[in-house]
């Protein structure tokens, strides 16, 4: 199965919700859905993207995701089983991250803050270095620990996953996906 761009764009402004369970120990955040994602309702779900690899290759799953269908609702209970959850800074899914603008952004941390107080992960791993530093106004950030933690959740910031960031690849996504997954007590 694909879609066309036609078929993709009926999904332009969707929302994908969050994947959360009640034991969140380590919560991915993505700057906001893709139209694949959206159309599959499966985060991170494009052919390209590189996040069900890395995690496989970092030892945090053992599930092969169909990018082409998304989870099933066994894959998505497994996931969550396992103590990882996914959300978005923004929910509403574009054809690139770059159509989302930095009031949406900042107003997509505040979001953050909020899933935060109410899910209590032990890591928070915002996936885009760029959308955390207009996020949370940090123009100086780099990839890795934030400081300080946010309701006792550490900030981590590490690769966008997506195939369109031509600087990573899945071993060195996977590499952050093995830190971050350490710091949340899952490897």
């Amino acid at each position: 199965m694909g879609f066309t761009r036609e078929q993709l764009k009926n999904f332009e402004g969707r929302a994908v919700p969050d994947l959360l369970g009640p034991d969140v120990r380590l919560l991915f955040v993505g700057i906001n859905p893709g139209l694949w994602t959206a159309a599959t309702q499966t985060h991170f779900c494009h052919p390209s993207n590189r996040f069900y690899p890395a995690l496989r290759r970092a030892g945090l799953i053992g599930l092969d995701i169909d990018t082409n269908v998304g989870m099933t609702d066994a894959q998505r209970a497994a996931f969550l089983a396992r103590g990882m959850g996914i959300s978005n800074l923004v929910p509403r899914a574009t054809a690139r991250a770059s159509e989302i603008d930095g009031a949406e952004l900042r107003r997509g941390g505040v979001r953050l803050l909020a899933t935060l107080a109410t899910s209590r992960p032990t890591v928070a791993a915002i996936a885009g270095v760029t959308a955390y530093r207009l996020a949370f106004g940090r123009p100086g950030a780099v990839m890795g620990r934030q400081e300080p933690d946010v309701w006792g959740a550490q900030i981590w910031v590490i690769p966008n996953p997506s195939g369109l960031n031509a600087h990573e690849t899945v071993e060195s996504v996977a590499r952050w996906f093995a830190e971050v997954g350490r710091a949340a007590g899952l490897l």
